[in-house]
């Protein structure tokens, strides 16, 4: 059995939507840190996404006995493409329709020069097949990102992406995934210590 142990990136404060843009996180709370620290395995793979916030969250959870895989481009976050950098009231007037439809009947809505939650997902899941496949017996620390831990919730639970969508995945925060073969159990999610 592989245990996923996936943890969503520090804060970065930005107050618009954060896709593949490359913003750094505030690492500052290192009571929180070391809580999260506390409640992650030691004896684990430590893996993050390859965008700053991430590489910086999974570098203060590093510990000796943790060996760190190269980091993970799969683990990106969702692709918003022109919407990346933008207020979400300013994407809803530019484009309302298609800015409705992306969050309130997710799945194949693609915002222009981004990608679709089904697309992201089959990235995603592609990647953690891969990992599943390469340590099927390992407990896995996977800092990444807001979307990408969503994606695997909805993988968990077997639900549609809205139902994915309406859990809340707080910064520095853990969710916990259990894959038996090719049994998911959602173990806990938006645990935050």
């Amino acid at each position: 059995m592989t245990v996923w142990h996936w943890v969503r990136h520090g804060p970065t404060h930005e107050k618009t939507l954060v896709g593949w843009r490359d913003v750094p996180a505030d690492l500052s709370d290192k009571d929180q840190i070391k809580r999260v620290n506390g409640h992650l395995p030691d004896d684990a793979l430590l893996v993050s996404s390859d965008l700053i916030r991430a590489i910086t969250t999974a570098d203060v959870l590093s510990r000796n006995q943790r060996q760190r895989l190269p980091h993970e481009p799969d683990f990106r976050e969702l692709h918003f493409g022109l919407w990346d950098g933008m207020h979400a009231k300013d994407v809803s007037i530019l484009h309302p329709e298609l800015s409705m439809a992306y969050w309130t009947t997710p799945g194949d809505v693609t915002p222009p020069e981004g990608e679709s939650w089904n697309t992201a997902a089959a990235r995603i899941n592609a990647a953690v097949d891969r990992l599943n496949a390469a340590h099927p017996d390992a407990h896995i620390i996977a800092v990444a990102h807001f979307g990408v831990i969503l994606t695997q919730v909805q993988r968990a639970l077997g639900v549609d992406p809205k139902s994915a969508l309406a859990h809340k995945i707080d910064n520095l925060s853990t969710t916990q995934i259990s894959v038996d073969m090719n049994t998911w159990e959602l173990v806990r999610i938006n645990h935050c210590p």
